[in-house]
């Protein structure tokens, strides 16, 4: 009597064509990645380059003031009253910059939330689409393994 071994990894092989891989998911998930990933860094480009603009904007004001200050005064009192006009000025120019700051911030914090938002919706989009994909496939590859 001769015993014949099952070709067990044959059977696996085949077990394993019965399910097919969809790399076509993959590419998306990689591309809706890449996108959003350049998305928001674009949000965060134009809001560093906001802010840079206005602090340099902030220290060329601030540096104008200072050298109205440090002019050549007649009086005395002249140079009292220069520096309270610089200190005062200084304090209103820095309520105005860092309210400006926080618009900038605001604004990407909105785009960000925009897009996040944006970006959950399609991938749970995608995700139903893949698993209704999923089920009929493993579907197809149970009724065509039990034929």
């Amino acid at each position: 009597m001769a015993n014949k071994t099952q070709d067990y990894s044959a059977a696996f092989k085949d077990m394993m064509g019965s399910f097919p891989v969809d790399t076509k998911a993959m590419e998306t998930a990689f591309k809706n990645q890449t996108a959003l990933s350049e998305k928001m860094s674009a949000v965060a480009i134009d809001a560093a380059q906001k802010s840079t603009d206005l602090s340099a904007k902030w220290t060329q004001d601030t540096l104008a003031k200072v050298s109205q200050m440090t002019e050549a005064k007649g009086d005395p009192q002249d140079y009292a009253k220069s520096m309270t006009d610089f200190f005062s000025a200084y304090a209103e120019s820095a309520s105005e910059h860092m309210a400006q700051f926080a618009e900038i911030t605001k604004k990407m914090q909105t785009e960000s939330l925009e897009l996040m938002m944006a970006a959950g919706k399609d991938m749970s989009e995608e995700a139903q689409a893949a698993a209704k994909k999923a089920t009929a496939d493993m579907t197809a590859s149970a009724k065509k393994a039990t034929k």
